[in-house]
């Protein structure tokens, strides 16, 4: 799905075909032979629009003869396995932004929040030809949704881990396993989100060099880019010690539970055992005598009381 808009006086208007000034956005589902024309009809590489809609595209910066790309990775919601075949419950995919002199492409192989957000809110607030700040508005969104993802996966992982506090099913241990895979791709793609920003400002190919305040803003987004790292980092490594912490719980559970079952088959082997003795047809002790049923009733109970004084006194019962 391509969709052209274009911007006059404060409307933004969704035209037929590309024009000077405006925004393409290319939403699935794909189609390559429009993909391929389109690539002809405002003379920018092929290459560029198909990478932009590989799941695994990295982050990335690129130029061809004055048309340049940048390849940034964007959050998004995997419930049910809707984006990828993983189990994570958030992963990453990639948004391109190509630009030339005369218009400005966005792509990506998924509906994302960041260029949903950016079409109903962002875009008025734009002149057509401020391309870079089209550029710094999505990458300020983009660290947006990273934080708010991750603020959402730590409130996820602490109501998980209160459930385990009374549970040691494999349902809870899943999903927190699910939350650790989402947090690898976080700080896996933020990295490189990282990388990819440090190159823009440092090359200034965004050309805002001259502008202070959008220097400064796009350092702002560096900053905030490096506080959602930091934060992945962080809570990747508490995931990592509650998962081998619980590991251990359980593990110590069982050992319980096992040795009480073993316990508790002691006990039961004493009396048994006497119960054993007396039932065979030989002659034993207190077999003539009248009360001889209650004494080994007596001396088996007394055999089953032994073993739990002792264990009681090691504690454990």
């Amino acid at each position: 799905m391509i969709r052209y808009y274009h911007k006059q006086g404060n409307e933004v208007l969704e035209i037929e075909k590309a024009s000077q000034d405006c925004w393409i956005n290319v939403y699935p589902p794909f189609d390559t032979e429009r993909l391929e024309a389109l690539a002809d009809e405002i003379d920018v590489p092929y290459d560029f629009l198909a990478d932009s809609i590989d799941v695994n595209e990295r982050s990335r910066y690129e130029e061809d003869e004055g048309v340049r790309l940048i390849v940034i990775n964007t959050p998004i919601e995997n419930f049910d396995n809707k984006v990828t075949d993983t189990e994570a419950d958030y992963v990453t995919i990639p948004i391109g932004i190509v630009w030339t002199e005369q218009l400005i492409v966005t792509l990506s192989p998924h509906e994302n929040p960041v260029i949903e957000w950016f079409v109903h809110n962002v875009v008025r607030g734009l002149q057509p030809h401020e391309r870079h700040r089209f550029i710094l508005k999505i990458l300020e969104r983009n660290n947006a949704i990273f934080l708010h993802y991750l603020n959402g996966m730590n409130k996820r992982r602490y109501l998980i881990e209160k459930e385990l506090y009374h549970s040691s099913r494999n349902r809870e241990l899943s999903r927190l396993l699910n939350i650790q895979k989402s947090l690898v791709y976080f700080v896996t793609n933020l990295r490189a989100n990282e990388m990819v920003m440090n190159k823009l400002k440092r090359a200034n190919l965004l050309q805002v060099a001259d502008d202070d305040e959008e220097v400064d803003a796009l350092e702002d987004i560096i900053i905030d880019n490096s506080q959602a790292l930091e934060m992945a980092n962080v809570y990747a490594n508490i995931l990592d010690g509650t998962m081998d912490a619980f590991a251990s719980i359980i593990s110590n559970n069982l050992n319980e539970v096992m040795r009480r079952l073993t316990s508790i088959t002691v006990v039961l082997m004493l009396p048994t055992l006497v119960a054993s003795l007396y039932g065979m047809n030989v002659r034993l002790p207190f077999s003539e005598n009248p009360n001889a049923f209650f004494i080994v009733l007596a001396i088996g109970v007394l055999s089953a009381l032994l073993p739990i004084f002792i264990f009681r006194n090691r504690r454990w019962f």
